[in-house]
């Protein structure tokens, strides 16, 4: 078990990890307030949960990872405002919810309108992980990946991805699996060694990629061209797709390359982990 103390002006927030990966958040002020409902907040799941409006303040004032907000919809008050400046300012994913939904988040707990989950492990920002890479290497690799919605998918992918050398991954914070204790499990600890990055738009990282001379290629069935046709010896970003729908429309249009995997059965696609398995054993083919 490991716990970690940060001290700020107002409080310590303190965390407490077990090592089957469960975390269990504190956060606790000096100033004693008057509202009963202002003192704040634990919380544990398969995410890490704190909730109370001045909690999630403070946390996201300490540069916690904030993966989204859940808001009571039309809460009003200073605090609220507050919040949602925040939020605002930092580009935090956010939903309106009713205050059943906040109820069962926080088990009936006092939540005074507002829940966060916090990420289970330290996000890199967009910018560094790229300085970073090219730091590293000459011919960087990064996976991106568009909305893949299964945790066990997810954490597979991250497994694979650090076996292959993949300097880092891009996942968008809209309707991407979370990064949760299933993830982590399924990862083998992976997620805790290579960096990963959520951005507001998989399309603003694939501009700051290809400034960076990187060339975009798609893993999809819409081409003609095969994976082994691609030249993986350049800076190279991966885009895998979602499970149902593939590649948005969107992202598939700023590809640079668009390549495929051989099928020779009667099933018509893979698994996207496993898709994604061969296309990086592709890339460290041709650059072994």
């Amino acid at each position: 078990m490991l716990a970690t103390i940060m001290f700020w002006r107002d409080g310590f927030f303190l965390q407490i990890t077990h090592q089957s990966g469960t975390q269990i958040i504190f956060i606790f002020f000096f100033q004693i307030l008057n509202s009963k409902s202002s003192y704040l907040c634990l919380m544990e799941n398969d995410s890490t949960k704190i909730f109370g409006l001045r909690a999630i303040i403070e946390a996201i004032n300490a540069d916690q990872d904030i993966e989204k907000v859940y808001i009571q919809k039309e809460i009003k008050g200073a605090l609220a405002g507050e919040l949602n400046q925040l939020i605002k300012e930092r580009k935090i994913s956010t939903s309106h919810v009713p205050v059943e939904k906040l109820n069962k988040l926080s088990k009936n707990q006092n939540h005074q309108g507002a829940v966060a989950k916090i990420s289970a492990i330290t996000l890199t920002d967009l910018e560094t992980l790229i300085n970073q890479a090219f730091l590293k290497t000459k011919t960087p690799l990064f996976l991106l990946l568009d909305q893949i919605s299964d945790v066990r998918n997810l954490g597979a992918i991250i497994r694979t991805a650090e076996c292959t050398g993949v300097d880092g991954i891009i996942i968008p914070t809209q309707g991407s699996a979370p990064i949760n204790a299933d993830a982590i499990k399924t990862s083998a600890g992976a997620a805790f060694k290579i960096p990963i990055c959520k951005v507001n738009h998989l399309l603003d990282a694939i501009y700051m990629l290809k400034d960076s001379d990187m060339q975009m290629v798609g893993v999809t069935e819409k081409t003609d061209q095969f994976i082994y046709d691609v030249d993986f010896k350049k800076p190279t970003a991966l885009i895998m797709g979602s499970e149902h729908k593939g590649i948005s429309n969107a992202v598939l249009k700023n590809c640079d390359a668009k390549a495929k995997l051989p099928l020779l059965g009667e099933i018509a696609s893979l698994n996207v982990s496993v898709a994604c398995g061969v296309a990086l054993y592709e890339v460290v083919r041709q650059r072994f």
